[in-house]
């Protein structure tokens, strides 16, 4: 039965390396805000982000319940850094009888540093298409994100 994975952690941490990771070893579809937003929108979308942001989500609520319909897994790739999206999200998808599965990358202080830093210098070069993420931006966001309980946890990813 098809089912969807959640992909959670805070900002830098993997979670679109593990997404592309998962989705390589099944027949499983990624779907990222991310990968939209920067499509659509490069890297500036000024007071729109957030509005934007929630516009893709729903459509990507529909075209996941598409996909399961047709028998493949689908990865959701965008954090989830509330326990009350983390809920919302699971309900949504229980009340269409569709499995969820939430896999968690737990990442040490030291290596979420160098990741960002990675990214970061990637993003300069022009190597990839993600945002570039300051220190000081990539530590208010981690200080939004809420780390999720044992029972919300299907699968943890330590690195």
């Amino acid at each position: 039965m098809p089912k969807v994975i959640l992909i959670c952690g805070r900002i830098c941490c993997g979670k679109t390396t593990y997404s592309k990771k998962l989705c390589s070893e099944s027949n499983t579809v990624l779907l990222s805000v991310d990968e939209i937003m920067l499509s659509l929108f490069d890297k500036c979308c000024g007071d729109m982000h957030m509005e934007y942001e929630r516009r893709i989500k729903n459509y990507l609520f529909d075209k996941s319940l598409e996909l399961i319909a047709k028998g493949m897994d689908v990865v959701l790739d965008w954090g989830f850094w509330t326990k009350e999206e983390r809920e919302a999200v699971k309900d949504f998808y229980i009340s269409h009888g569709i499995n969820c599965e939430l896999h968690y990358l737990e990442v040490s202080d030291e290596i979420w540093k160098v990741r960002l830093d990675n990214r970061n210098s990637a993003v300069l070069k022009n190597e990839v298409s993600a945002y570039f993420v300051d220190h000081n931006l990539a530590y208010k966001f981690a200080s939004m994100f809420e780390m999720p309980t044992e029972d919300e946890i299907d699968v943890i990813i330590n690195e």
